[in-house]
């Protein structure tokens, strides 16, 4: 096999530029930042739900899984510390999330109970990759219905519904945000939490 050089996750940029406020805090602004026009303009970009997990990525080299990465920490199969990664690839290739996908590496987010205080309420680990599941059954069908101004998108993040929480027949559940997609593979991420009308608890630091 010839080796692949692992890489983290790309840094996700918000396509409306930031304000920091004097708690630390910051909102979007109505301004576009500089590049990401085209989240507003190409009718091929997608608003995928953005799920609130803990990156994780696998390798996988002739048709087999070689390596789990979270990040860039290699996560060997026996584990003590962190077993609930492999639980939650397991869990994944048991349903059949991996079956498209070819050689490389592949992102994906791990949700479920030891994650990020587990907001969708979930009794076990999976492992959801972004490019076939995230890119396929999570996409808002009604991005690009309404115009794309700064207000119209705002009040449409205050009605997103939880589309992952509602495969599982719960038509009320957490929703963290958007990242819109382009198949050139470009990408912007908007969070609930980046409006100035959120209530909740906001990212002190823009993580992915």
């Amino acid at each position: 096999m010839n080796p692949i050089k692992i890489q983290d996750f790309p840094k996700i940029e918000s396509p409306f530029i930031r304000k920091v406020l004097d708690n630390g805090d910051y909102i979007v602004t109505p301004e576009i930042n500089k590049g990401y026009e085209w989240v507003f303009t190409d009718d091929k970009v997608t608003a995928v739900e953005k799920l609130h997990g803990t990156n994780v990525s696998i390798l996988i080299q002739d048709g087999i899984i070689t390596s789990i990465w979270n990040r860039t920490e290699r996560i060997p199969f026996f584990n003590k510390g962190k077993a609930h990664i492999i639980q939650g690839i397991l869990e994944s290739y048991q349903r059949g999330y991996m079956e498209f996908l070819e050689d490389g590496q592949h992102f994906g987010g791990l949700i479920g109970l030891k994650v990020n205080g587990n907001p969708y309420k979930l009794d076990q680990h999976i492992w959801i990759p972004f490019k076939t599941y995230g890119q396929e059954h999570l996409k808002y069908k009604s991005w690009g219905k309404y115009p794309k101004d700064f207000e119209t998108i705002s009040n449409w993040f205050k009605e997103l519904q939880p589309l992952y929480m509602m495969k599982k027949g719960i038509k009320e559940g957490f929703v963290e945000g958007i990242v819109f997609t382009h198949p050139d593979g470009r990408m912007a991420k908007l969070r609930r939490d980046m409006f100035e009308w959120f209530t909740g608890t906001k990212h002190k630091k823009d993580n992915i």
